[in-house]
């Protein structure tokens, strides 16, 4: 399994200039999305010979999309599915604790497995469990809009 190094798991936040031209590459990029299968692209380095480049459909939809984040000014950082995190990274992305996320591992909500001392927890598993809750949030929330509609609670 990959482990994220702390630096690897932090986000690249762009500059300006850097939003500006991920603007532009956008704009460039999103017309070919439409395309099926792979997409052949000219790479014209500022020095040396252009060369061509193949890319898989899904690979330029996840440049796309990076691409319209920065060029928002989103700092962004991409994970693999099949990542370990450590407890503090599983946390921050989370949002709560570290010692309240090692009560969801200990509680065995949340799947994880232990090297050495520590314990790991995989990229694809904090965010089933994020959409979970998040799921049961809305649930909960639209139930609490259905009783206020119910009692004629003036929202």
């Amino acid at each position: 399994m990959t482990t994220l190094a702390k630096e690897t798991f932090e986000p690249v936040a762009p500059t300006e200039a850097e939003a500006a031209l991920a603007r532009e590459s956008t704009r460039a990029l999103a017309p070919l999305l439409a395309a099926a299968g792979e997409v052949r692209l000219r790479l014209q380095p500022a020095k040396g010979r252009p060369e061509f480049i193949a890319l898989p459909g899904a690979a330029l939809r996840l440049l796309v999309e990076i691409l319209t984040e920065m060029a928002q000014g989103h700092a962004v950082t991409l994970v693999p599915v099949h990542a370990e995190l450590t407890t503090q990274q599983a946390a921050d992305m989370l949002n709560v604790s570290r010692p309240f996320l090692v009560k969801l591992l200990e509680d065995g909500k949340l799947p994880c497995r232990k090297v050495g001392t520590h314990r790991r927890v995989l990229f694809r598993d904090v965010l089933a469990f994020k959409r979970r809750n998040d799921d049961e949030r809305r649930e909960v929330l639209r139930a609490l809009a259905e009783q206020g509609q119910a009692l004629d609670m003036g929202y």
